[in-house]
Parts: C-alpha cells; structure tokens; sequence
C-alpha cells in the first residue's frame, strides 16, 4: 500500500508495506534488555479458583499477568513527567502520532576516563542545516542485534552529552528516539541534565515532547529520512512500552 503525503510543501511517497519496526520486545525469554538493575519481567499465568490461564495446562484460553518496568525492559517512550513532580502522563505528551524524522548513525567518541557518549560537535556536523524534520533518531556505532538483548546494567553505557540535547531541541526537534538506555550517564548523581535540557526543564517545560530509549535500528535501514509513527500503549504513567515504525520517504 503506497501513499503520497506533503511535509513541508514538498511531495513524498512511502510504502506502508514497508514498515522497520525499531522496537525492542519485552520478554520474559529468558534473553531479556536489562537497564538500571530493573528486575526481568515476569509472566505469569493468572488462576483464580478452578480457572487456569494456560491452554497447556487444561484451561480454555492463555490469560498471563505481566509484571514489568518499561524503563529498564524494552522500549519505551517517556515525557517530561519522568522528571517533574505531580503526574504527568506520557498519553498527555504524546497527542500525534506520525513524523517526519531523520535517522542518523554516530559512532561515539570516547573520553580519557572510559566514557563513551556523543558530542554537540557530532550532532552539529550530522545534522548541519537540515530542516523540515520533528523526529531525531539516533543509531550508534557499531550496531548489531545484540541490542536486543543487552545487559546494560552496570555497565556505563554510551549517554549523550547534555548540551546535545538542548541543540537537538533547538533544531525544532519534538521527538528524540535512541538506542541507548538514556540520554543521561547511568550515574550521574541524580542530575538528568541531557533530559532536562532537552525538555527545556523547568524553566519552560515542551509538554509535547517524548525521549524514546532502548530502541535497535538494523543496518537494513539507512541513513535517511522517514515517516516515523509512534505509538504508546495507553497506560497513564510518565514512560510507557512503545513500538516505533519507520517508512522510508522518497521525494517526488
């Protein structure tokens, strides 16, 4: 199914067909993503006197009971109420649903002390005087399939520097989509500058803006632009489990 849009007075057409899901599915697989020292998930089979949720077991239907943490488990998608006090849903930041976005692939540099993180210069460079976009998604280098199933737990993973952020925000970017466990240093005392800048908080905070962690890219898909469509599950919390879809975008 192809479809023509307009962004921006300029005419495109994608395949729907041909859909990239960068999602990372929470699993309890046993090959589970791990960030923050979150528990694994847990499944469940849910029972209630003779009733067995498990078609295996004799019961007419499967019905488990999930329990998870959708920052350190998959995908997910948050808003500013992940680091503002009151409640915040991510469902209140999130109001449309397709994007014009551009994926960019940065191999991270790496300071004297052991850190690895991306830069304003690298951000500045790969983006340039690009506009037209309000989705930013970053791929680092080198990327495999086995960000599907890191351990990041532990281990300081690659973070952004926190002055990126509040550039991607100034090129008008509402939607920031990485593969990392966040845009801020596992330890960093709290501070969450990355997310704070990016969210202009608390000075002006972007209700209509989201930070998607612990996505994956495959090297199928290239340095390009895209259609991105972003959807939440429609769970009342700062973060919820998400399943971002790129479309390729040829113009014509």
């Amino acid at each position: 199914m192809k479809i023509k849009i307009e962004i921006n007075g300029l005419n495109y057409t994608t395949d729907l067909d041909s859909g990239v899901d960068i999602s990372c599915a929470i699993s309890n697989s046993g090959r589970s993503l791990n960030a923050y020292f979150i528990p694994d998930p847990v499944f469940q089979t849910f029972r209630m006197g003779s009733f067995v949720g498990n078609v295996s077991e004799g019961g007419a239907c499967n019905c488990e009971t999930l329990t998870f943490n959708p920052h350190g488990n998959g995908t997910h998608t948050e808003g500013v109420g992940h680091i503002s006090p009151g409640k915040i849903s991510v469902n209140q930041c999130l109001k449309k649903y397709f994007f014009a976005a551009r994926l960019v692939s940065i191999t991270p540099e790496k300071l004297e002390n052991g850190d690895s993180l991306i830069t304003v210069s690298q951000i500045k460079s790969l983006l340039g005087n690009s506009k037209g976009f309000q989705a930013l998604i970053i791929r680092t280098l080198p990327n495999s399939d086995n960000k599907l199933y890191a351990r990041y737990s532990g281990f300081n993973p690659c973070y952004l520097e926190p002055e990126a952020t509040r550039v991607i925000e100034e090129y008008g970017i509402d939607h920031l989509l990485i593969d990392l466990p966040s845009v801020d240093k596992e330890e960093d005392g709290g501070l969450l500058e990355a997310h704070k800048r990016f969210w202009t908080y608390p000075e002006n905070p972007r209700m209509n803006a989201t930070i998607t962690e612990l996505i994956y890219v495959p090297n199928s898909a290239a340095d390009g632009f895209y259609l991105l469509n972003l959807q939440v599950a429609a769970i009342e919390s700062d973060a919820s489990p998400s399943r971002p879809v790129i479309f390729p975008l040829l113009q014509i």
